[in-house]
């Protein structure tokens, strides 16, 4: 077979043009294009990282500024709470004063009512008995015939009115 002996004739120039191509490949791309990409993927890992550690910082910020928005919201609630608390306080105070005063004045009409109505109450009781004894007085005299003089009638009323 002629093409297994030519083998030996062409061997050392095929390896020959294999060493020297897979030197060119090696020197354009492993020393040419391969350290740029690898440049390139760092980059875009430190770019990353980077965005990372940012986010990270502008989090932690919003966090801090959270929590103060927070506690000053906190503080003020509770300084709007003392202030209504602190209105109630002089709200219900002031009623109170009013209330006082008007109980005070109602107690008063009551008291000077109270004297009226026993006022009126003592002067129609002795207008009843004054009423009663001139009645009593005339029954006697109609039934009885006998003239009663106005004290004695006016006393037997009064005694009746007592037991009664």
């Amino acid at each position: 077979m002629p093409q297994i002996a030519q083998l030996a004739e062409t061997y050392s120039s095929q390896i020959f043009w294999l060493l020297v191509i897979f030197g060119f490949v090696f020197f354009v791309i492993g020393k040419g294009m391969v350290p740029k990409v690898m440049d390139t993927v760092g980059l875009r890992d430190k770019q990353i990282a980077d965005d990372l550690a940012a986010a990270q910082a502008a989090r932690d910020a919003a966090d801090e500024q959270e929590e103060a928005w927070r506690k000053r919201e906190n503080e003020n609630r509770a300084a709007a709470q003392a202030l209504v608390s602190e209105a109630k306080a002089k709200a219900a105070a002031a009623t109170e004063k009013k209330l006082a005063a008007v109980q005070a004045k109602i107690d008063t009409q009551a008291a000077e009512a109270e004297a009226r109505i026993a006022a009126a109450s003592a002067e129609a009781a002795s207008e009843i008995q004054a009423v009663a004894g001139e009645a009593a007085q005339d029954i006697v005299a109609r039934i009885a015939g006998i003239e009663v003089d106005r004290a004695a009638a006016n006393a037997a009323v009064k005694k009746a009115l007592a037991n009664g």
